[in-house]
């Protein structure tokens, strides 16, 4: 190992020590003043349940053990692809909520508690198996698009109850969280096309996250959180499909293409929307640097999933799958998602961590308007 990159471990392994208990994100109180309520959009790394509201039996679902059986408090699922909290959670928690903000589907059937909610604390659009394509898993989940669609809901609620200007004084100083792509970059890695489609592709994903940070901003966002795609290609779902467990390459590449489009977007948009601020944390950096020295942040496994079926544990988290022994020394919970821990350390990382998780500025900054 290089000596810049050992710096570099040794550097993020030192700030990420106050995390290696979950929840061990402390808000100063500048923060708890600044960020009155957080709007959370995106895919399975954020979803805290809305997917347990979806009617059919193909929807994706983490209702059953051995999901959140460290959640605290209860030990029992929560609907969150975890062991635990996850990274909406944490992000959250960052900002000085006790977690996540409720699903938007808990709340839809009584406008008097989707609106207090949404003006007390925020709430989660976010769907599991969601994409940033309509297309995407379709009709298994709730995408990006009508994710908007609910929170222009909930706007034109908030607005007839509160007005208009208490709405966009609020949405002025709250966090719009997202993190959304990665089942997009799956679908498109599975049909097996070629790179020199990628392009088209990448073009068709950023028109829709342009309409949507647009649509947002219309109603009053300012201050966007977004979290890129993490390292697709070393997940163990996309392990298993090599014989010797080795990362995937091509969708590392494909991942990484993405995101270097979807950072030029924002600084773009950053120019055009009056007032927009953002800080995009670079989930596939700080995933590569925790693989290339798992032990220096308390990791033993970063390739199999804690609890799982078959090679790897890849094959899903269920009632009767294999669970590892310590929970916070597998990065992974499932075939996909981060333990509880892991989530922990990611967004401590992007909270305040060393500069180069985030650009322009830390969610820490993001949050008190610096």
């Amino acid at each position: 190992m290089g000596y810049e990159l050992a710096m570099k471990l040794l550097v993020l392994s030192l700030v990420l020590l106050v995390s290696a208990v979950a929840g061990g994100i402390n808000p100063s109180e500048e923060i708890v003043q600044q960020v009155p309520a957080i709007y959370v959009f995106g895919d399975s790394t954020m979803d805290v349940g809305n997917n347990n509201y979806l009617p059919g039996k193909n929807v994706p679902r983490a209702n059953q053990p051995y999901y959140g059986i460290d959640m605290p408090g209860s030990g029992k699922p929560t609907g969150r692809f975890s062991n635990g909290y996850n990274t909406a959670d944490f992000v959250a928690k960052s900002m000085g909520f006790v977690s996540s903000p409720p699903p938007y589907l808990s709340l839809a059937p009584s406008s008097e508690k989707l609106v207090m909610t949404a003006m007390a604390t925020g709430v989660s659009y976010a769907s599991s198996g969601a994409g940033i394509l309509d297309s995407t898993n379709a009709g298994n989940n709730i995408p990006l698009s009508r994710q908007v669609e609910y929170f222009n809901a909930t706007w034109s609620k908030m607005v007839t109850s509160k007005g208009s200007d208490a709405v966009s004084a609020l949405l002025a100083k709250s966090i719009f969280l997202v993190g959304i792509g990665g089942n997009d970059l799956t679908a498109f890695a599975n049909t097996g096309q070629a790179p020199s489609n990628d392009a088209s592709f990448y073009s068709s994903l950023l028109s829709n996250y342009k309409a949507t940070i647009t649509e947002l901003h219309a109603m009053g966002a300012r201050k966007f959180a977004i979290i890129n795609v993490g390292l697709a290609g070393c997940l163990p779902v996309s392990r298993v499909l090599d014989p010797a467990g080795a990362c995937s390459d091509r969708r590392n590449q494909l991942t990484g293409g993405f995101n270097d489009d979807l950072r030029s977007l924002l600084a773009g948009l950053a120019t055009r929307l009056t007032g927009l601020v953002y800080s995009l944390a670079d989930s596939y950096g700080i995933m590569v640097d925790i693989f290339a020295d798992p032990q220096a942040y308390g990791f033993t496994d970063v390739t199999s999933a804690c609890c799982g079926e078959g090679r790897l544990a890849a094959g899903g988290c269920m009632p009767t799958s294999h669970l590892c022994g310590d929970h916070d020394r597998y990065y992974f919970w499932d075939g996909i998602h981060p333990c509880q821990r892991a989530a922990s350390l990611r967004v401590q990382a992007f909270y305040d961590g060393p500069a180069q998780y985030t650009t322009r500025i830390n969610f820490k900054q993001l949050a008190v308007g610096q």
